[in-house]
């Protein structure tokens, strides 16, 4: 099936603001006539939602989570970037979109991201009206700091808690029009099912999860901003609760989904400490701007690190990258530390750790604007390992992280699925194979606060769809499958539960499509997977009941959804035989050890369409058209 990007015409600077004059207007009377359903309260969701009832529409907002507040996107640590050249080095609404394209190593569309670079700077000024305590100079301006993969600093941070005092300023907007009356909120609630009319998303069915009760609501757009689906992995640095069930539930109604190979394993990971664990903890990159990362130069060198001297120590990014050191990119990076540690010169248990080593920059700041600048992430650190950074390096080592793909949209962020409407991770567009720090909560609110306002408007305004309530038999129909698959979960009787299960999954999913892929592991995975799938629905068990708050039948069904989305993913990696970004695949790479692109054949966005559990999707094509930007061998050297 061809795919239309809907991309506008003419040159790449002037498309946004063209596109956005061609958008049709809704009156502002009439705006209160549609209603528009949202679901998530992260950045991409919340922002969405304020600006959405803002305007005067009738918006819906839904989360599982008991506030708005616990939106995942209060754990992003180190910051956003903007092209606002604050620090008079050369940056640029081009140079950020170069450096975004280039770190995405030239998979993503090109248009989606001069967007986001141009919408940057309006991002700050949003925020800084919000109240939002962005980090400053003793002067009183914004203060800037150093990312991975750009050579000035373009990032904005309020200390170590950036993605918190930014979702709190979207959670005010919020807020504000839930007393406005133009926002009507659902905690505790979590979408299980797309309703589609006439082929149109419609609706959606949820789960009340203190009650258990099931009902549907239906309006004239659906939004989704309910974030990635790294938990795939078991082991990621996403909130437990992370899941992919509202993007996975779209796709098998008629949404493609985009490009999931591209994964993003994060390079500042607390290490594993055992078989016990059920997630990781991220270390800010931002810590990488004053931290120097390092490793013994002998293999099996057991040493304490204050024992260690220079000579025997190869901080192996500044001599590998020497132009970027240690702010190279985050997949590059990642496969350093692999590389180290599988020679045998990995630290701490289990040798799966490098140092992270701020010694240099206490000697050369001081203690007092190190905590300033770090101070809680120190104090993270220190409560879970045990260890103080003051004293001793931090032992990091590479995580699943953040993922690229998602469900595909166009330039107007709405699905192939007319009427639905996907923002920030949940949507593949802007980050390509690889995303550069502090771009993740640039792209929620460029999304939630100035794209999606504008373009649900235009689909609205373009009519041609009929009312309904939830009386149409699209929203039984949807009703009885939701209800068909809790029984179905509820009646299993196994004796393992949805956690030991999903484990399970997560080791075939690191061990053989983590951070190296190859064509024998993607087949293997592809051979388990299935396995693993019939396991789950055989040895399952699920206590309680349905009609009652029931935290092992929410997990039991986000699970079933992973199992599902594990095999895509495979199949998505085993047919892109190159390496780009996060996807690595062995066989691919060149002499020095770089992921090697082949854009004849590949320089294309992967679309997958739905065929039924267990059956081979369909492999939709949008090739990626650069005409802004020379296509060359990625290098950080």
């Amino acid at each position: 099936m061809p795919l239309d990007a809907h991309i506008p015409s003419g040159p790449i600077e002037q498309k946004w603001q063209k596109n956005k004059f061609d958008l049709k207007l809704v009156n502002p009377a009439n705006k209160r006539k549609y209603r528009i359903i949202v679901v998530g309260t992260g950045l991409a969701g919340g922002a969405a939602a304020a600006t959405l009832g803002e305007l005067g529409y009738e918006v819906l907002n839904f989360c599982f989570q008991d506030t708005p507040r616990r939106a995942h996107s209060i754990a992003a640590q180190g910051g956003i970037n903007a092209a606002k050249n604050y620090q008079g080095d050369g940056d640029s609404v081009q140079r950020l979109f170069y450096d975004t394209i280039k770190g995405g190593d030239f998979r993503a569309r090109e248009a989606n991201v001069y967007r986001l670079a141009e919408v940057s700077a309006n991002i700050i000024d949003q925020c800084v009206a919000q109240g939002v305590p962005f980090a400053r100079e003793y002067g009183g301006a914004l203060s800037n700091r150093s990312f991975g993969g750009a050579l000035v600093s373009r990032t904005f941070y309020a200390r170590g808690q950036t993605g918190q005092q930014l979702l709190l300023g979207a959670y005010q907007a919020l807020q504000r029009q839930v007393a406005a009356g133009t926002v009507k909120q659902f905690v505790r609630t979590e979408m299980l099912e797309l309703i589609v009319v006439e082929g149109r998303a419609r609706g959606i069915v949820v789960r009340d999860l203190v009650t258990g009760k099931i009902s549907s609501y239906v309006g004239d757009a659906v939004v989704l901003g309910t974030g990635g689906y790294g938990n795939v992995f078991y082991l990621s640095t996403n909130a437990k609760g992370s899941n992919a069930t509202a993007i996975w539930r779209a796709h098998r109604k008629g949404a493609f989904f985009a490009n999931p190979c591209y994964t993003q394993i994060h390079p500042t990971c607390i290490p594993k400490s055992g078989e016990y664990q059920s997630k990781l903890t991220l270390m800010s990159e931002s810590l990488r701007n004053d931290g120097r990362v390092w490793v013994p130069k002998s293999a099996g060198d057991k040493r304490s690190p204050d024992q260690i001297p220079e000579s025997d120590r190869d901080y192996y990014l500044e001599r590998i990258y020497p132009t970027y050191g240690n702010l190279a990119p985050r997949d590059i990076s990642s496969r350093q530390a692999k590389n180290v540690c599988d020679e045998g010169r990995g630290v701490g248990p289990g040798g799966l750790g490098v140092y992270l080593d701020f010694r240099d920059a206490f000697k050369r700041l001081g203690r007092k604007v190190m905590d300033e600048r770090y101070g809680n992430l120190f104090e993270m650190y220190e409560r879970i390992t045990g260890e103080d950074p003051h004293d001793v390096p931090m032992r990091i080592y590479p995580a699943v992280h953040y993922t690229m793909g998602g469900l595909w949209v166009d330039y107007n962020l709405m699905s192939n699925l007319p009427g639905l409407f996907v923002g920030g991770e949940a949507n593949f567009s802007d980050h390509g194979a690889n995303r550069l720090g502090a771009s993740a909560l640039m792209q929620g609110l460029a999304d939630g606060y100035f794209v999606l306002p504008a373009t649900v408007g235009d689909y609205l305004a373009r009519g041609g769809f009929a009312k309904i309530d939830t009386s149409h038999p699209a929203v039984r129909d949807a009703e009885r499958e939701v209800n068909e698959r809790t029984k179905q979960l509820m009646s299993i009787g196994g004796k393992k539960s949805a956690d030991q299960l999903h484990r399970e999954l997560g080791n075939v999913m690191w061990t053989d499509c983590g951070m190296a892929r190859t064509k024998e592991s993607l087949t293997h995975a592809l051979s388990v997977i299935p396995e693993l799938r019939e396991k789950f629905y055989r040895e399952l068990r699920v206590t309680g009941s349905g009609a009652e708050l029931n935290q092992q039948l929410e997990q039991a069904g986000r699970v079933a959804d992973f199992f599902e989305l594990a095999e895509l993913l495979c199949y998505d990696a085993l047919q892109r035989n190159e390496s780009c970004g996060g996807h690595f695949r062995v066989e691919y790479q060149t002499p020095d050890g770089e992921a090697q692109r082949n854009d004849a054949e590949y320089a294309y966005v992967a679309a997958w369409e739905f065929k039924g559990v267990g059956a081979t999707p369909v492999l939709n094509k949008e090739p990626l058209v650069f005409e802004n930007i020379h296509l060359a061998q990625r290098s950080y050297k």
